[in-house]
């Protein structure tokens, strides 16, 4: 048998037009905060962010869809409510935000 040649998978770069998508999810001090929140606390229900951050749950919602639409965090549904946790992008900007 033949070995096969292994090819070494370079990660590809991003486009600007994706990294725009990832910066306009961070795009507010909310966004910001509510990263180092499921940051801190990973599996944190929507309820749960309200009630840390002393905010309406309409508006905070919605900034959470803003960031699982630019790819910064993940939800996964937990009984009637949905975990939210930081996908690796969401990792990395926080990780720069710090840095910042």
């Amino acid at each position: 048998m033949l070995a096969k040649k292994r090819r070494k998978i370079k990660k590809q770069q991003k486009t600007p037009k994706q990294m725009e998508h990832h910066l306009k999810g961070v795009a507010n001090h909310r966004r910001i905060e509510i990263l180092f929140i499921v940051a801190e606390n990973d599996g944190v229900t929507l309820d749960s962010i309200c009630e840390i951050m002393n905010g309406n749950i309409k508006t905070i919602s919605e900034h959470t869809k803003k960031l699982v639409q630019s790819g910064l965090i993940n939800k996964a549904r937990k009984g009637r409510g949905v975990a939210h946790s930081l996908s690796p992008y969401g990792k990395r900007f926080l990780k720069f935000i710090k840095y910042f």
